[in-house]
C-alpha cells in the first residue's frame, strides 16, 4: 500500500512543449493529479527551472530529446505528497530533489523513488533547484573527470552561466585558481568570488591565459563547442584535462542536431590517440546510466549530497535571475534565452 500525506492536491498543471516553437507557444495542460504506482513517488513540486537544455529542446536541436509534444524540465525540487507500493512511507512529508532530463514543469511530478535526493534543512527549494543539474555537472566534471587538486589552475569558459558560476565556487572551495571567461557585467561578481575574469567578447582570451598561466591550465571546462574547442585543447598543460560539456556555438544550426556533438566526440577521441600527455572528454551527466542504473544512482545521490552540503556551509550561493510561476513559463523561456539573466530562471506551482 502507497501512502499520502494529503488528500486536497488539487488539479495538475503542466507546460507542453508542442513542437518547434517560439516560447509564447508552448501550452498549459490541466488534469488530474496523478497516484503513485509501485515504487514511484509524487512531488508536489515546489521549484524546477530553465536550463540550456529546454532552449535547445524547443528549438528541436537537444542530442536525444524525446519526440513531440511533451512536458520539459530537467529537474526539480518538491515534497513527497504519496508513496507507492514498495516504497519507504517515511518519504511521505520530505522535499526532495529530482534529475528527470523532462517532465520536471509540472504542478505534479511522478518520479522512481530511487531517483530522488533528500533537500537538507537551511537550503530553499529555490536554491536547491538551482543546484541540481548545475551543481550535479559542475562538481562531477571537476572531481570526478578533471580531479583537480589544491593549488592548481583551472579555466572555466561561461564563468557567469548557470554552471560555470557554480564550478567557479566549487572549484575555489576546493583550493583551485580559477581563470574565467564572461562578459564584463559578471566581472565584478567574479572578482568577489576570487576569480580571474577574462572579457571573451573583446580580449584575446588565448593570449591572456598564457600570460595569467605561462605553461599552460591544468583543466579547461569548455561548453561552447566548435573551433574555439581546439584553443581549449591547446591551453593545456602536459598531464591537463579538457571537459566538453556543451555546443552552445552551434545552437541555431542547422541539420541534424546530432551533428555537434558527433563531430566533438570525434575531436576528442583524435586527441586522447596523441601521445602528448593530455586527455579531453566529453561529459553527460547520463552517461553513466548505461554502465549501470543502481551506480548511476548511487553516484548522482552522493554527489548531489556534497553540493548541497557546499551549499549549506555557504561554499556555493544560488544564483537565482528570477522567480516566475509555471504559467509564465513562456516568459520564463524567453528571458533566459535572451542572456539578459544572471542566474538561473526558476519556475513555482
Amino acid at each position: 500500500m502507497g501512502t499520502s500525506v494529503e488528500t486536497g492536491t488539487g488539479k495538475l498543471v503542466e507546460v507542453v512543449l508542442p513542437g518547434i516553437v517560439e516560447p509564447e507557444g508552448l501550452q498549459v495542460r490541466r488534469g488530474d493529479v496523478p497516484t503513485a504506482g509501485p515504487g514511484q513517488v509524487l512531488l508536489r513540486m515546489e521549484a524546477t527551472g530553465v536550463s540550456f537544455a529546454e532552449q535547445q529542446m524547443r528549438r528541436g536541436r537537444y542530442y536525444d530529446q524525446p519526440p513531440y509534444p511533451f512536458v520539459p524540465g530537467y529537474d526539480l525540487v518538491g515534497t513527497v505528497l504519496g508513496t507507492g507500493e514498495g516504497v519507504e512511507p517515511g518519504l511521505a512529508g520530505r522535499r526532495v530533489a529530482a534529475l528527470v532530463k523532462v517532465g520536471g514543469w509540472a504542478s505534479h511530478v511522478l518520479v522512481d523513488a530511487a531517483d530522488v535526493v533528500e533537500v537538507p534543512d537551511g537550503v530553499g527549494a529555490a536554491e536547491a533547484e538551482t543546484l541540481v543539474v548545475n551543481g550535479l555537472t559542475a562538481w562531477q566534471m571537476l572531481h570526478r573527470k578533471a580531479r583537480v587538486r589544491r593549488g592548481q589552475t583551472v579555466l572555466v569558459h561561461g564563468a557567469g552561466g548557470g554552471v560555470g558560476s557554480v564550478l567557479v565556487q566549487l572549484a575555489r572551495a576546493a583550493g583551485v585558481r580559477v581563470i574565467g571567461t564572461a562578459s564584463p557585467r559578471h566581472h565584478e561578481t567574479l572578482r568577489g568570488l576570487g576569480v580571474i575574469p577574462v572579457d571573451y567578447r573583446t580580449q584575446d582570451v588565448t593570449g591572456r591565459v598564457r600570460e595569467l598561466a605561462p605553461g599552460g591550465v591544468d583543466a579547461v571546462f569548455d561548453h561552447v563547442g566548435g573551433r574555439g574547442v581546439v584553443d581549449s585543447w591547446r591551453l593545456l598543460a602536459r598531464g591537463g584535462t579538457l571537459v566538453c560539456y556543451g555546443t552552445a556555438a552551434t545552437r541555431d544550426d542547422t541539420g541534424p542536431r546530432q551533428w555537434p556533438v558527433l563531430k566533438l566526440l570525434g575531436r576528442v577521441w583524435l586527441w586522447n590517440a596523441l601521445p602528448n600527455g593530455r586527455h579531453a572528454c566529453f561529459f553527460n551527466v547520463w552517461a553513466g546510466r548505461a554502465v549501470g542504473k543502481a551506480r548511476f544512482r548511487a553516484r548522482v545521490r552522493t554527489d548531489l549530497t556534497e553540493v548541497f552540503a557546499a551549499a549549506r556551509r555557504g561554499e556555493v550561493t544560488a544564483q537565482i535571475a528570477a522567480r516566475l510561476p509555471l504559467v509564465r513559463a513562456a516568459e520564463a523561456l524567453r528571458l533566459a534565452e535572451s542572456g539578459a539573466a544572471t542566474g538561473k530562471v526558476v519556475l513555482h506551482p
